[in-house]
């Protein structure tokens, strides 16, 4: 446990920080941890508090090459401090940009709509498959969150007991093997799945909707990272382009190197028809975009005046290239394969030694850990789980919990994570198992 820069006597408490928020930002606003913590620097794969208390992040994918990378920061002010406009001129930096993302993806994905966030991403992508396709049916699972804007809200089946929001969206339960809806072979389960995309796609069809498409991420990040049957992907987007729909992947969580591979379709070995992006892109910087094909763009583009003032400034491209240019000089992409294998073995071993990991699972550093009161009937331990990332946030590794019973340890550091971070994230949760078993867990 390290402790540098000791906070003075004049830093506000936790409790007038928590008071003021509640005021100025209102009173539900969500805060991690049940004594929320107040954080002041970050380095790497290191977060540190206001009294200078160091902590292992374990959990924050948006600086997904560490926080406050050198070289990200030194492209952010270079920039900065030489031009930063809106996007309707010409700059050289932009096109850069686009080409050096693009040569990382597969043919046909070669265009790119630039935006800030995320959500904006996947709004926009629907706004793609809708006008392209003249229909309004999108699919998505029970257990999925694609952003904030009102249009994707309808698609926040997580936080809507499984359901969607609106008339234009069916959800289908998303490919759960841990804990599958229907017994038999993997084939079949993969059968069960694939027809509730068919009955979603027979829905919009018989009520004049129409298919527009599919959004999904291709490592179901939001629903715990589970194993799909093999061919379930490929079968929805087969399913999905026969009926004349868009396959679309949300790479907000899963692209930029964190499956072992450069995305996360290259994982799922599924190439989709426009790819979203955000979160990692940046590095914390907000820049996010749509990655389709010629094609799409042109086709959306003669239809639609889309522009977005600040997606895609120069700055913005100046920190993703960087972002780039640290992936690609660091090999980070495999090192995200290499610790994520390394960790992930040795939480196998504190599995064999601890009933409550109940499966462990998830590519390269997006790991799930999922918690259960015994591995027979699988019951989901829900308290144990909020129980152990306070009891981590404490001893000074940052984790979370994510999953339909929010029972899963979500495991998803910086992609510079090492080896000897993981052993530090092993013990530290080791002891902690240890005194929940002790304590009891049921």
């Amino acid at each position: 446990m390290t402790t540098v820069n000791k906070a003075s006597s004049l830093e506000p408490s936790v409790g007038e920080l928590l008071a003021r928020r509640e005021k100025l930002l209102g009173k539900n606003t969500p805060l991690f941890y049940d004594s929320p913590l107040h954080l002041v620097r970050g380095e790497g794969v290191h977060l540190y508090d206001a009294e200078g208390n160091q902590y292992l992040d374990v959990y924050n994918n948006v600086p997904n090459v560490g926080h406050c990378h050198p070289k990200v920061v030194a492209a952010l002010t270079n920039q900065a401090s030489t031009l930063n406009i809106h996007t309707r001129y010409l700059h050289e930096l932009i096109l850069d940009y686009a080409e050096n993302l693009t040569s990382s993806m597969s043919p046909p994905l070669s265009s790119v709509m630039y935006t800030c966030t995320g959500s904006e991403a996947n709004d926009l992508a629907l706004r793609i498959a809708r006008q392209v396709t003249g229909s309004m049916g999108i699919i998505c699972t029970d257990e999925t969150y694609h952003g904030n804007t009102t249009a994707v809200d309808e698609l926040a089946t997580l936080f809507n007991n499984g359901q969607s929001r609106g008339e234009h969206v069916q959800s289908v339960p998303f490919p759960d093997t841990y804990r599958p809806s229907v017994t038999g072979s993997m084939e079949e389960c993969c059968a069960h799945y694939l027809a509730s995309i068919d009955a979603a796609i027979d829905d919009f069809e018989n009520s004049g909707i129409g298919l527009a498409g599919v959004v999904v991420c291709p490592i179901f990040a939001n629903e715990g990272v589970p194993v799909p049957p093999t061919g379930y992907l490929q079968g929805v987007a087969d399913r999905v382009r026969q009926r004349g729909g868009i396959v679309i992947f949300d790479e907000v969580q899963s692209g930029f190197g964190r499956t072992g591979k450069m995305w996360g379709y290259q994982y799922a070995g599924v190439v989709p028809d426009i790819v979203t992006m955000g979160k990692p892109m940046g590095n914390g910087h907000p820049v996010a975009g749509v990655v389709s094909s010629s094609e799409l763009v042109d086709r959306f583009r003669e239809e639609v005046m889309y522009f977005n003032t600040f997606g895609g400034n120069p700055v913005s491209c100046a920190v993703a290239q960087a972002v780039l240019n640290v992936i690609e000089e660091e090999q980070l992409v495999a090192n995200a394969k290499e610790v994520g294998a390394y960790l992930q073995q040795g939480l196998r071993k504190l599995q064999d030694q601890y009933e409550i990991l109940g499966d462990i699972r998830g590519p390269g550093l997006f790991i799930g850990a999922e918690l259960v009161c015994d591995r027979e009937s699988k019951r989901p331990a829900s308290q144990a789980a909020a129980k152990i990332v306070n009891m981590m946030k404490d001893r000074r590794v940052l984790i979370s919990k994510i999953g339909r019973f929010d029972n899963i340890l979500k495991i998803r550091p910086p992609i510079v994570f090492s080896k000897e971070n993981s052993d530090q994230l092993l013990d530290v949760l080791d002891d902690v198992l240890s005194h929940i078993e002790r304590e009891g867990y049921a």
